[in-house]
């Protein structure tokens, strides 16, 4: 995956929803998103 820059489009990915639907990031062109990553201490395992 090439490298992003700040301000550059984010890569259209999909994953379910909270009610397990399948949502696109493209699905959501237009609106406003705000993207939330974060990870559990010790690599999840």
């Amino acid at each position: 995956m090439a490298s992003l820059t700040l301000g550059s489009p984010a890569p259209d990915f999909t994953l379910d929803d909270c009610n397990g639907n399948t949502v696109s990031l493209s699905d959501l062109k237009g609106k406003k998103v705000l993207l939330y990553f974060f990870t559990s201490p010790g690599g999840g395992n």
